[in-house]
């Protein structure tokens, strides 16, 4: 409904980056440049300056960003009202996730919501956590929801759950009949871990560090999901650490053992989205009802 134009000059004045905005909008480069120029033939001005692989605003272009920023706010909160009262909820909503959240909590909890609000289309992206805080600082979605804590005070991050993480074991394993065990009994095996970026890995890599273990860890292969990392483990190549979210089913079959840490190590399960002062109804609902469904679950 908002000038086309306008709509690409304030992405890509967001993120200093014509590459990036084609990206977040889902436009070939060339798109985006022919949009912005056109704004900047119906000003006659230019708006960025353009120099060595480089763009920043002119000074016309800032106070046309900060205009932007105030008539999509103004939009935003017009179509809530709109929304609000005829009740409708509808809308497409990008939500990214972090591999174990994908994989063993969101299914639920986006299942849940779909059948109560049919009308919102869902679309799931998935990556480490790194990936998903890095998406969420470019607008690139909605809404992530992380397994590390977020370092970036510019973005709104809510707690929805604790998740207990394990160390794991094939069944015939010298430490398999342990009930508890210590970082340092675990770390005389070799060890393998989940990829640099990986939430997972981040807190485990600072629990290892608080403790003054950090050099003894023998890292022996690096995967990129829990699923191979169980693999590899069953197989007996390594120990590994785990969220115990994540084993349920391989306890069931006998294929792993899993050790409760000690001291117990968690991490938090959280949503991070921007912290803009409106938003469109959907993604107000969904907030609310994924609020709603953490402290059911907890």
């Amino acid at each position: 409904m908002a000038d086309r134009r306008l709509q690409v000059f304030h992405t890509v004045a967001r993120l200093l980056s014509f590459t990036k905005a084609a990206d977040v909008l889902h436009m070939t480069q060339p798109a985006v440049t022919f949009q912005v120029r056109q704004l900047e033939e119906y000003f006659n001005t230019r708006l960025f300056d353009r120099t060595h692989n480089r763009i920043t605003l002119t000074e016309i272009g800032k106070r046309v960003y900060e205009h932007a920023e105030k008539i999509f706010e103004l939009y935003a909160d017009m179509e809530n009202t709109v929304k609000e009262m005829t009740g409708d909820v509808s809308g497409v909503l990008l939500i990214g996730a972090s591999t174990t959240i994908a994989e063993y909590m969101l299914p639920a909890l986006l299942g849940d919501f779909k059948h109560k609000y049919p009308d919102v289309s869902i679309r799931l992206r998935v990556s480490n956590t790194e990936g998903i805080v890095s998406m969420v600082e470019h607008n690139a979605i909605d809404l992530g929801v992380v397994e590390a804590p977020v370092s970036n005070k510019n973005l709104a991050v809510e707690l929805c759950s604790t998740d207990q993480l394990v160390a794991i074991v094939p069944p015939k394993h010298p430490l398999a009949e342990y009930k508890r065990i210590s970082i340092e009994e675990l770390l005389k095996y070799p060890f393998i871990s989940r990829e640099e970026g990986s939430g997972t890995r981040e807190v485990i890599n600072e629990h290892f560090s608080h403790l003054g273990l950090t050099s003894y860890v023998n890292i022996i292969m690096e995967l990129g999901s829990s699923e191979a990392i169980k693999g590899a483990v069953a197989s007996g190549m390594g120990v590994s650490i785990l969220s115990r979210a994540t084993i349920q089913k391989d306890l069931q079959l006998n294929t792993l053992k899993e050790i409760r840490l000690d001291p117990i190590l968690e991490r938090p399960f959280s949503f991070v989205h921007q912290k803009q002062k409106f938003r469109l109804r959907a993604m107000e609902e969904l907030l609310s009802f994924a609020r709603q469904y953490c402290q059911s679950h907890r």
